[in-house]
């Protein structure tokens, strides 16, 4: 990889992982306030990861596998923050309920 394609590469990868985490944190805060709002941010955030997904899958020299790791990470992200949600609210309900 040439210092070029680094200076390319690495940023986009953190915007990827930056775009995760705020899906992330807009998704938590969103369904904690009932905010309609910042659920569709939240999955706008998670359309542009996606976006940022397809130029690191067209435009950079990973190789071969860390792409597919890249899409495969990329369709964790998704499924992250609802799974959470629902084990912590499992998890609030479990500790309400009398014993």
């Amino acid at each position: 990889m040439t210092p070029s394609e680094l200076s390319l590469t690495a940023p986009l990868l953190g915007l990827f992982v930056l775009l995760g985490g705020c899906y992330g944190l807009f998704y938590g805060i969103g369904r904690l306030h009932r905010s309609r709002r910042l659920i569709v941010a939240a999955y706008l955030m998670y359309c542009l990861q996606a976006l940022t997904t397809a130029v690191i899958l067209s435009g950079t020299p990973l190789s071969p596998f860390w792409k597919v790791f890249i899409v495969l990470s990329g369709l964790s992200y998704l499924m992250v923050p609802p799974l959470t949600w629902r084990y912590l609210q499992s998890l609030h309900h479990f500790m309400e309920t009398p014993q």
